[in-house]
């Protein structure tokens, strides 16, 4: 147990009584990007040596690629870093940001390459001149919402210590797919086609658009000549030639120079670094989970909720496991283990609004967060009934009263997994926040649009908000690229995660149940309907749920909200038989068009 002293005391009073102020509402703000669509043709891939699984098959082969020449985990997600950044470049890309979780065989590792705000940025960059915050399409397109981007320079750290492949190595598929040209996927054009804000961009429109204005259709074969050249500079310069010299200047006179003008310098790019970070590892039954520490919430979040679900001993949720269904799913999960998961997501999203942020500026309780006897007490609040909105606990180690953010997150995300020859494994969520980002295109590639993840509003009633804009500081973010091990033997179990902007806590939370506990495939965990709660309606993946299931959950007090959840679930699972022999299992989320592919 844990004692409070008196300030403690009126520091929680405080961040509560605001937070009761403003109680969040029920209606979340839609998936970061449109659906296209549920695949049925998916299946779990198996292999032995290595597998790679990424959002769009080209980049799954490029990783592939890697592995099969004897590179390391890491080696597969730089390239297929590389290709998504030109094949799904509405997601992710070398403009943006990334959280990277490896093991090497020994050791986890966490990388932090979230972009930072520039030197010039102020709590003030998302109010208009009469207080008010800005409409996030206002905030979202131009030089404004760019922030640092990091995903290449924490790339080149985890490399340095688990790459076995020549750096320059590592572009060349992207290289090759750059010159030769990629076909326009379906997922790609509809994207493409439902931006209106294309047409006011004159680089991407006329990269995604015909002369008459009209998206180019599906199958177009797009060849990138400027990134293969940012790429060939890449792979013999190494990051520096993205955060020095003519890029950067580039860059830095596109986020400057834009109607809607940031301030991010070629001092801001030269100064970015990558930080390793001691990641987040917690218990879950038999099982060591790891995620991602602070600026993400997801690591938190995921161990929150999984920490929640144990303390539930009376209601194991193992012994819930999802029934046969007539939707393309072919599964869904039971009315009492979408209320037990919603429930543990309302407590682990009402902690994650008040006290979570980039530790490096504010003071996290983390280790009272995720801490047994705190979730003990949270997972008691736990009834047969839902409790609607839940309110923030007071966890162990609050240090200052913060007011409540009530900004959602909304960030186009893409995830890639590996597992090389070793069983060495990474798992890599990468984002440039919001689809095509802020819309600026440097030389073939899409800056983001990442500042927007900063709460718009610095404080309230006098109380700043934890995630309000400083320089330099890193914005909170959901993504929670995660890797599971067996507890006993020490050896990998598993690595997964999704894109889908705060909703990656639904999806990571809904995987790692259904992959342990109800012992599905990778390929059935993935594909298992969505569902969950961000504290307010229990979310439900539109067209997948019987009537029966939702007339059980209203009876349980459930507001319920059917909508589009658009993950991107990558996750591959590592079994050893008990004559030691190795098998991989993989899957990809079918939602969207990726692949899982191994050997």
């Amino acid at each position: 147990m844990f004692s409070i002293s008196r300030r403690q005391l009126s520091v929680i009073a405080a961040a509560l009584t605001l937070a009761a102020c403003h109680t969040p509402v029920n209606e979340q703000p839609p998936a970061p990007e449109l659906g296209s669509g549920y695949r049925t043709d998916l299946t779990t891939q198996h292999a032995e040596r290595h597998m790679a699984a990424a959002a769009n098959p080209l980049a799954a082969e490029a990783g592939r690629e890697m592995l099969r020449m004897g590179g390391s985990a890491i080696d597969a997600a730089i390239a297929m870093q590389a290709v998504l950044t030109l094949v799904e470049p509405q997601s992710s890309g070398i403009g943006g940001g990334a959280f990277i979780m490896v093991w090497d065989g020994k050791n986890v590792h966490a990388y932090d390459g979230r972009e930072t705000a520039p030197a010039g940025a102020t709590e003030r960059l998302f109010l208009r001149g009469d207080g008010t915050p800005m409409a996030f399409p206002e905030a979202q397109i131009g030089g404004r919402s760019v922030g640092t981007p990091g995903v290449l320079r924490a790339l080149e750290m985890a490399h340095k210590k688990t790459g076995r492949l020549h750096w320059a190595t590592l572009f060349e598929p992207a290289i090759r797919l750059a010159e030769q040209g990629f076909a326009i996927s379906p997922r790609l054009h509809s994207l493409i086609a439902a931006d209106r804000n294309i047409p006011q961009s004159p680089d991407m429109a006329a990269y995604f658009l015909n002369a008459d204005g009209t998206p180019k259709a599906t199958g177009t074969v797009l060849k990138n000549p400027a990134l293969a050249n940012v790429f060939k500079r890449i792979a013999k310069e190494g990051p520096d030639a993205l955060y020095q010299g003519p890029i950067a200047d580039e860059i830095a006179r596109k986020v400057q120079g834009h109607r809607n003008a940031g301030s991010l310098s070629q001092a801001d790019l030269k100064g970015y670094t990558a930080k390793e970070r001691p990641p987040l590892c917690t218990d879950y039954k038999q099982w060591k989970v790891c995620g991602m520490p602070p600026p993400s919430s997801g690591g938190i979040a995921v161990a929150q909720i999984l920490g929640t679900l144990q303390a539930l001993k009376a209601q194991d949720i193992a012994a819930m496991p999802p029934v046969k269904s007539a939707s393309p799913a072919g599964l869904e999960p039971t009315p009492e283990a979408v209320h037990l998961l919603a429930e543990a997501g309302r407590l682990a999203f009402a902690d994650r609004g008040l006290y979570v942020a980039d530790a490096d500026f504010v003071p996290v309780p983390v280790a009272g967060l995720v801490a047994p006897e705190y979730l003990a007490k949270r997972a008691a609040l736990i009834g047969e009934r839902s409790m609607g909105i839940a309110k923030p606990g007071v966890p162990a180690g609050i240090q200052v009263a913060y007011a409540p953010d009530r900004s959602p997150l909304r960030i186009s995300t893409s995830q890639v997994v590996a597992v090389d020859d070793q069983g060495g494994a990474v798992s890599m969520t990468t984002t440039v926040e919001a689809a095509f980002g802020s819309h600026l295109m440097v030389q073939g590639f899409l800056l983001n649009n990442q500042m927007t993840d900063f709460s718009f509003i610095p404080e309230e009633n006098g109380q700043p908000v934890a995630n309000r804009v400083e320089p330099g500081k890193r914005p909170r973010s959901a993504m929670a690229p995660t890797l599971v091990f067996d507890r006993n033997s020490g050896e990998l179990l598993a690595t997964v995660g999704s894109p889908g902007g705060s909703q990656i806590i639904e999806y990571v939370s809904k995987s790692l149940v259904a992959m342990l506990d109800w012992k599905l495939d990778p390929q059935a965990a993935i594909s298992l309907p969505n569902f969950g709660s961000r504290n307010g309606a229990t979310e439900l993946e539109a067209g997948l749920f019987s009537p029966a299931l939702k007339q059980a959950l209203k009876d349980r007090g459930h507001a319920l909200s059917e909508i589009d959840m658009t993950s991107g679930i990558q996750a591959i699972v590592r079994m050893r038989d008990a004559q030691g022999k190795v098998s991989l299992s993989g899957g990809a989320d079918p939602r969207r068009e990726g692949k899982a592919v191994g050997d």
